[in-house]
């Protein structure tokens, strides 16, 4: 068997540490049996899955990246509770002010991992549903349409997403 070429080796290595110090943080032990254990775990991991984990392989692991990450989950956060506030107001308003539709969106992530989350996120915000992904283009159910047109439908319901995917898969 020929060794690999080190520009292959390396997203293993790095797989290889990530899971390592995932194992280590989960454990909270620095024992050399808990060390022992969760090395092997992780080589195992990434030898079995390999290509596998697409979404840890996509993802890139920069500094920006890093930081990217830490303020999706910030503004998706501020998204889930605004939804469910808007949610909540139309549920208990007794005229059920809906206009259920569905609005076409555009992405610019050329990632399938970025495309995926940011499809994922929309879904688990209160109100919408992403119902197809066709390329570029997302179709998106929502409980109130408020835009018709693709390009303002975009800003609205994709924008704040797509600004940390894209820095965080391209």
């Amino acid at each position: 068997m020929e060794p690999k070429p080190a520009a292959t080796m390396r997203p293993s290595l790095e797989l290889i540490s990530v899971l390592f110090a995932f194992w280590v943080l989960l454990n909270g032990s620095l024992a050399v049996d808990v060390l022992v254990v969760g090395a092997l775990v992780a080589v195992a991991i990434v030898m079995l899955f390999r290509g596998g984990l697409s979404f840890l392989a996509d993802a890139r692991l920069t500094p920006a990246s890093a930081v990217a990450t830490f303020m999706y989950f910030g503004h998706f956060t501020a998204e889930l509770v605004r939804a469910n506030l808007r949610l909540a107001v139309i549920v208990l308003s007794p005229e059920l002010p809906i206009r259920p539709g569905i609005v076409k969106v555009r992405t610019r992530l050329k990632s399938p991992m970025g495309r995926l989350l940011l499809a994922n996120s929309i879904s688990l915000t209160p109100g919408t549903l992403t119902i197809e992904m066709d390329g570029e283009w997302l179709y998106v159910h929502c409980v109130t349409v408020e835009h018709t047109d693709a390009e303002q439908a975009t800003a609205d319901i994709v924008a704040g997403f797509e600004r940390y995917l894209a820095v965080m898969y391209g």
